[in-house]
């Protein structure tokens, strides 16, 4: 049984709720900061209001909930030190990483600890290799790159596609995926290029481009390069439509991007706002200010999932929290759940969404 020492502590739930008696630790881990921190506020904030309403209800198992944080900021040796920090403290769950490229090999680190892990990283190679402590809680590339690849060849049929990726483990899995799936439907790619994150001038790309007479990006990485990408195309004159994954439902987008972001479609799981269960803690994070987009409500999701497992299973214990994750099935503010012998959701689903005004929602 993974505990802290028997101690008062406090846990700072954002105005969600009090101090609360610490005495059973879970966490999270991913960018809280870093150019992807937006996404790790998201988690955060999912987070810590899903541990205020599970302590409301009297903890797991009569035990309170505290939370610990881990930085990683996408990057994989800081993730691994993350790991092992928080082996050291006997956490007894953890939610993360985001980044796959920090998820892989921190879950080694965790797998070898008996350490319980959800995560909405996609890259494949997540749950190809074999590890019994990953659930995966959001679908995999190689499913949302088919729907995007699909979509783009059915509906941009005819127009020049670029695809492009950052060189991460999950951007150029999801682009090749893409690629992949556009080339299965007679649309091959006119360019196929890799930029590297984290820099600020993107004009070699946009001149390649448009030297091309591309119409269309499909894009593997996150939303911060996009911006810049779609701001300095159009300093270019270059209207440019781009398909990118999940990542992109960061409203961090429509900021750095301005209007161009109106020309952003991507793909995600069906939208767990319009989850009429998922309704009334919906409605709770609007009252406190947050919208629950993005990894929000994954993260209160994966809370609820240690939750109903650790009670299935009558315990924390690692053995026994593994097979009630195994072998049950899951009733979360993000729907069902329920998992594979490789920790892959049994029914994942992805849809096409695109910016409008600020806003995401189905594309047509």
């Amino acid at each position: 049984m993974k505990k802290t020492l028997l101690a008062t502590a406090v846990l700072a739930l954002g105005g969600f709720s009090s101090a609360a008696l610490a005495d059973l630790t879970v966490a999270i881990a991913g960018p809280m900061t870093g150019q992807y921190a937006s996404a790790g506020d998201q988690i955060r904030k999912g987070a810590e209001m899903a541990i205020a309403d599970i302590n409301a209800r009297g903890g797991v198992l009569g035990e309170k909930l505290v939370l610990e944080v881990g930085d990683d900021a996408c990057d994989p040796k800081q993730a691994v030190s993350v790991a092992n920090t928080m082996v050291n403290k006997e956490i007894a769950f953890m939610h993360g990483h985001w980044c796959s490229s920090s998820t892989i090999p921190a879950s080694e680190v965790y797998n070898e600890a008996d350490i319980l892990m959800a995560t909405v990283s996609t890259n494949p190679q997540v749950t190809e290799r074999g590890l019994n402590n990953i659930f995966r809680i959001m679908g995999r590339d190689d499913q949302q790159g088919l729907v995007a690849g699909g979509y783009i060849a059915e509906k941009f049929a005819g127009k020049k596609v670029a695809v492009v990726d950052d060189k991460s483990a999950y951007g150029k899995g999801l682009a090749d995926e893409m690629a992949k799936a556009m080339e299965a439907k007679g649309l091959a790619p006119t360019l196929r290029e890799a930029i590297t994150a984290g820099e600020k001038d993107y004009s070699g790309l946009v001149t390649k481009l448009k030297q091309a007479g591309v119409e269309v990006m499909a894009y593997g990485g996150y939303h911060t390069e996009v911006a810049l990408i779609l701001r300095q195309a159009q300093a270019a004159g270059l209207q440019l439509t781009v398909m990118g994954g999940d990542t992109m439902t960061n409203s961090e987008l429509v900021t750095a991007a301005g209007p161009a972001a109106d020309n952003v479609m991507f793909t995600f799981s069906p939208d767990a706002r319009k989850n009429p269960d998922a309704a009334p803690v919906v409605e709770k994070f609007r009252a406190a200010k947050v919208e629950p987009e993005g990894y929000v409500l994954y993260a209160y999701a994966a809370m609820q999932l240690f939750e109903q497992a650790a009670t299935a299973a009558k315990s924390t214990d690692y053995v026994a929290l593994e097979k009630a994750m195994r072998d049950g099935s899951f009733n979360t503010v993000i729907g069902e759940l329920s998992f594979d012998a490789k920790g892959d959701q049994k029914a994942p689903g992805f849809v096409v969404y695109r910016w409008q005004g600020g806003q995401y929602d189905y594309a047509q």
